[in-house]
């Protein structure tokens, strides 16, 4: 069965949303950064740390990691200067 979304692998990094780490304060510039950004064909791509293994046994009901999928977390200030850069639905 086809899922009913797939990631690109092809895509490009278009554009940041928000601010970058060093800017919000979540870096100092030496280390691997969180970041939010818009691939070219819409999509988003998220870094951050892969918490995949700490967190999965406290999922909510009803929330599933496919076997390809991680869960990655990043600082809440930078989902939060990213506000603008977002379109609504």
């Amino acid at each position: 069965m086809a899922r009913a979304w797939e990631a690109d692998p092809s895509a490009l990094f278009v554009r940041r949303l928000g601010k970058s780490a060093q800017e919000l304060g979540n870096s100092n510039g030496d280390d691997e950064c969180p970041d939010i950004w818009q691939l070219d064909n819409g999509d988003i791509a998220v870094i951050g740390r892969d918490l995949t293994s700490a967190l999965t046994a406290r999922l909510p009901e009803g929330v599933r990691l496919g076997p390809d999928e991680r869960l990655v977390v990043i600082p809440g200030n930078m989902l939060s200067a990213a506000k603008t850069d977002i379109p609504d639905a």
